[in-house]
C-alpha cells in the first residue's frame, strides 16, 4: 500500500514550513540531510563536528525560512546557509589558520589535477588532508562555485589570499593525487 505524500510540490512543502508545520520540516530534513551532511563533511575532518554543523545550518534553515521567497532553488538556499553555518563555525573555533596571507603573490598557472583512476571517495579523503585555510577556499572555489571576491569577503580575507590558498591547495592536491596513484599502480 502507497501511502501519499503530504506535500505534492516543493512550493507546498516551503509553505507548510513557514508555518512551522512539524512534518513538513521533518520531510525537509529527511530530504535534505543527508546531502547537507556531504557537504559539511568537506569542511571538516571530524564527523561529529560535521554532523553538529549540519543541524546547526538547518535550525537556522528552519528559524528564516519565511526569507525564501519561492524563487531559485530551495536546494541551493539551504546549501548556502549550510556552508555559512560551516565557514562561523570553522572561524569561530580558529581552524582556518591561514598558511600565510599575501597581499600581492606572484600569480603562476594553477598546477592542473592529472588524470586519475581513483573513485570520488578517495578523491574527498585527499581534499580532507589538505590543511583547513586551503580545503576552506578550495571547497568554496571548486566544488561550491564562489568567487575569490565573495570568498574574500566571506572569510574576511584578502582576494589574494584566497587565490593564494587556492593555488596551494590544487599544487598539494595535485601531489597527493599522482603520490597516491602511485601508490596504487605499485600494489597492482
Amino acid at each position: 500500500m502507497k501511502i501519499l505524500s503530504l506535500f505534492q510540490t516543493e512550493e507546498q512543502l516551503v509553505k507548510a514550513c513557514q508555518k512551522a508545520d512539524p512534518k513538513a520540516q521533518r520531510r525537509v530534513y529527511e530530504k535534505y540531510s543527508a546531502r547537507m551532511l556531504a557537504v559539511c563533511r568537506r569542511y571538516f575532518k571530524d564527523e561529529y563536528e560535521a554532523e553538529e554543523c549540519m543541524v546547526e545550518g538547518f535550525v537556522k534553515v528552519f528559524e528564516r525560512i519565511s526569507q525564501f521567497k519561492l524563487e531559485g532553488s530551495f536546494e541551493g538556499w539551504i546549501r548556502r546557509i549550510v556552508v555559512n553555518e560551516c565557514l562561523m563555525a570553522l572561524r569561530s573555533k580558529k581552524q582556518l589558520g591561514w598558511q600565510t596571507s599575501y597581499d600581492e603573490i606572484l600569480y603562476e598557472p594553477d598546477p592542473q589535477l592529472p588524470e586519475t583512476s581513483l573513485e570520488v571517495a578517495d578523491l574527498l579523503k585527499l581534499i580532507d588532508q589538505l590543511p583547513t585555510g586551503y580545503r576552506t577556499v578550495f571547497n568554496l572555489y571548486a566544488i561550491d562555485g564562489y568567487s575569490h571576491e565573495e570568498i574574500a569577503r566571506t572569510l574576511q580575507i584578502t582576494e589574494s589570499t584566497s587565490k593564494s590558498q587556492l593555488h596551494r591547495a590544487r599544487a598539494l592536491l595535485q601531489r597527493l593525487i599522482t603520490e597516491t596513484d602511485a601508490r596504487l599502480s605499485i600494489n597492482y
